[in-house]
């Protein structure tokens, strides 16, 4: 059933926004609305607006004003309200540390593929009664990675196009041990505690998803403990990329979705 809320509006993309990332004024005819999931609240209220002649769907990741640290957000919520409005895209900007040389501070990454430390989250849409084994073998969406590397390059962003992201539980950041061997031995490039189970959780709702992540730090490998204040001071000279590269994708986003398979993502995955 349709409920009112959903009836009226509607949005064809819907940006996560993440640290530092609380609000956009890029859109017009700005409502906030409160969409009632199965799952429990969304972490914000959802920002519907008009951009480039299409409605895009703003939600906070971690709520207006940094309220949810990343084990405690949502993620079911936020992608099934986001369903519910029509979405189909999803644009993920985030907040990751280095674990290589060549991944500098204030760099731009597009990631292709993950992998998941988590511990204690909600991971599927699909708890019983019905049992889904959705493929994840390549987590993205295709079209919308191209696009947003090259909405990157067209700015003229240092962007890397290609990114092994391992997400960890949080709140806590790695010790020595654990930021070598995730380095070492996983090879990982990326680190942060957001993208799972948000990107899967998008192809179980076969919502196109691409991450854009911001490099705030070299994780503790490189000897030099992270701290909050370090990320925070880099995010705010990064943020207004952020900005610029989702100003950027949003009109090159075509209507139909005809160059990725996304939209039949649980074609034989459901038992």
């Amino acid at each position: 059933m349709v409920s009112n809320i959903t009836a009226k509006y509607r949005a064809d993309i819907g940006i996560i926004g993440g640290t530092g990332i609380y609000n956009t004024d890029l859109f017009t005819c700005r409502r906030d609305i409160k969409i009632f999931t199965p799952y429990g609240d969304t972490s914000d209220l959802i920002t519907i607006g008009d951009y480039s002649g299409k409605k895009v769907a703003f939600l906070p990741r971690h709520g207006k004003g940094h309220r949810i640290p990343p084990h405690k957000i949502n993620h079911r919520a936020n992608i099934w309200a986001l369903r519910e409005l029509g979405v189909t895209r999803i644009i993920a900007p985030s907040v990751v540390g280095s674990m290589k040389v060549e991944y500098k501070p204030g760099d731009l990454a597009v990631p292709d593929q993950f992998f998941d430390f988590t511990k204690r989250r909600e991971y599927t849409f699909y708890d019983g009664g019905q049992i889904c084994h959705v493929s994840v073998a390549d987590p993205f969406c295709t079209e919308l990675r191209v696009l947003t590397v090259d909405g990157c390059n067209k700015l003229s962003y240092r962007i890397h196009d290609k990114a092994n992201y391992v997400c960890i539980e949080g709140p806590r950041f790695s010790t020595r041990a654990e930021s070598r061997f995730f380095r070492d031995f996983i090879r990982a490039d990326i680190i942060g505690m957001t993208l799972v189970p948000e990107c899967p959780l998008a192809r179980e709702a076969q919502i196109c998803y691409a991450s854009l992540s911001i490099v705030t730090d070299y994780d503790v490998w490189a000897n030099n403990p992270v701290s909050a204040k370090e990320i925070l001071e880099t995010l705010e000279k990064s943020t207004e990329k952020t900005k610029k590269v989702i100003a950027e994708l949003i009109p090159a986003i075509p209507v139909e979705r005809v160059k990725c398979n996304c939209a039949n993502a649980l074609e034989g995955s459901l038992l």
